[in-house]
């Protein structure tokens, strides 16, 4: 009886540390794939295109911050009706506004942004230096700050190419040293430009932001900048002032859009964003700032895509 008792006891030990040593091996291969991936998501954040997050509707930049994928854009919104707008895009879930300088309306946005009640951190201001603001960069800095009336800015760009741009660079490096503002890039360079210009900076531009829609579509730069780690933001959408029609009834996107019962603007803002590309439309018009945000519930297939790509015609709208 006593040795059948021990036999069973010995067996019972056996399954027992077999057991902890199965689970301890496992542990450890879970352990080492969780180090692999954490590896890879280092790797990723650092460098490679950049990944859109359709279920949160944003990206991760390569600063690490993360950026609404669809915001407004306030070119040409002045005064009373840039509030508004601002104020109509926040209701509409909107959380990303690209302002800029040469706009004039920076302390409308942030006066809009204050009266919200949308706490600042859950809001992605883009602001620009213009080039004739090169010379002081740290007063264009100071002034935007104190226009916006924030503690910080989660975006700036250098506006375009100018005389002393990489001073003007530089100086916003030491803003985001600062945390004065927290992600910094580009607006209106291109392939040439970036070869020359990346070269003499420390921090890789988190943004470049062009125009870009079915009539123009970069098709060389926008991955070339994919490529390099920085996320593409388009302006200009919907074509421009004086080609916006002709843009929403072309016929091949009216007929895309019927397919999917949305508007000829849902599907052209779909499209970039398939692309890889972030959009900040420009409205005054509430149930149009509303309708650019619903951009999520439908999705273009593969051949839907390649038929507005075939609309390109390299033809540029605007000078920048």
């Amino acid at each position: 009886m006593k040795r059948n008792i021990l036999i069973i006891v010995a067996l019972v030990l056996v399954i027992v540390i077999g057991s902890i040593g199965i689970y301890s091996f496992t542990k450890e291969e879970e352990g080492d794939e969780k180090v692999d991936q954490d590896i890879i998501n280092n790797l990723q954040n650092k460098t490679g295109k950049r990944v859109f997050n359709f279920e949160t509707r944003t990206v991760t930049l390569n600063s690490g911050y993360e950026m609404p994928l669809n915001g407004i854009g306030t070119y040409s919104l002045t005064k009373e009706t840039c509030y508004n707008s601002i104020m109509s895009a926040l209701e509409s879930g909107v959380r990303l506004i690209d302002t800029a300088y040469m706009y004039s309306n920076e302390e409308e946005i942030g006066r809009a942004i204050r009266d919200s009640g949308v706490p600042r951190e859950e809001i992605f201001i883009i602001t620009k230096i213009y080039p004739s603001q090169f010379d002081d960069p740290e007063s264009a800095i100071e002034m935007a700050l104190e226009k916006l009336d924030v503690d910080y800015i989660d975006m700036m760009l250098l506006h375009h190419p100018g005389n002393n741009d990489v001073e003007a660079y530089k100086a916003m490096e030491k803003y985001v040293e600062s945390g004065k503002i927290h992600s910094i890039g580009l607006s209106n360079w291109y392939v040439e430009e970036l070869e020359e210009f990346l070269p003499q900076i420390t921090i890789m531009p988190a943004l470049v932001q062009n125009e870009i829609h079915p009539y123009y579509q970069e098709n060389d730069v926008v991955p070339y900048i994919q490529d390099l780690g920085i996320v593409m933001q388009g302006w200009y959408p919907f074509g421009g002032r004086g080609h916006t029609s002709e843009l929403l009834n072309d016929e091949t996107i009216v007929q895309i859009a019927n397919n999917h019962n949305v508007s000829s603007a849902q599907v052209i803002l779909r499209w970039n964003l398939q692309k890889g590309v972030v959009v900040i439309p420009g409205s005054s018009n509430p149930s149009h700032i509303k309708e650019n945000t619903e951009i999520y519930h439908f999705e273009l297939t593969s051949e839907e895509m390649e038929q507005i790509n075939s609309l390109d015609r390299n033809e540029k709208h605007d000078w920048y």
